[in-house]
Parts: C-alpha cells; structure tokens; sequence
C-alpha cells in the first residue's frame, strides 16, 4: 500500500513539473514571436530603422516585447 502512494506521489509530481515546464515554453514562444512580428512592424511599416541583424534577433527572440522596447529606446538615443 505504501508504494502504491508513493508512485503516486511521484507521478503527480512528474505531471505537475510537464505541466508547468509546457506553461512556461509556451509564455516563451508567444512572447518571442509577437516579439518578432512587432520588430518588424516597427521596421517596415513605421520605417523606424533598427538593423535587423543576428544580435538584434536574437535580443528579440530572447526578451520578446522588452527586448523590441530596449532596442526602440536604444535607436531613440542613437546608441544604434
């Protein structure tokens, strides 16, 4: 009775950890991809010229709409 429960315990564990691991990739990907789709909003239709290189793509893939907001600000500046 008492493996019973304990193979129990650990498999609501093991589902608990996918489930908020999949919750977690999941914030990830559809914060990157707006992030992406605003980067190039931004360059194309504003005509605001951020370079779209490796780093600022990666920056974007990585930070999603923060990372657009840091690198908006940084072209505001003139830092890039």
């Amino acid at each position: 009775m008492e493996k019973i429960l304990i193979y129990l315990f650990i498999g609501i564990a093991v589902v608990v950890f996918f489930y908020i691991f999949y919750k977690m990739i999941n914030r990830l990907i559809v914060n990157s991809i707006t992030g992406l789709v605003l980067l190039f909003i931004l360059k194309y239709v504003f005509m605001i010229d951020i370079p779209i290189n490796l780093v600022t793509l990666a920056v974007t893939a990585l930070f999603g709409l923060g990372g657009v907001g840091s690198l908006l600000i940084l072209k505001i500046g003139n830092m890039i």
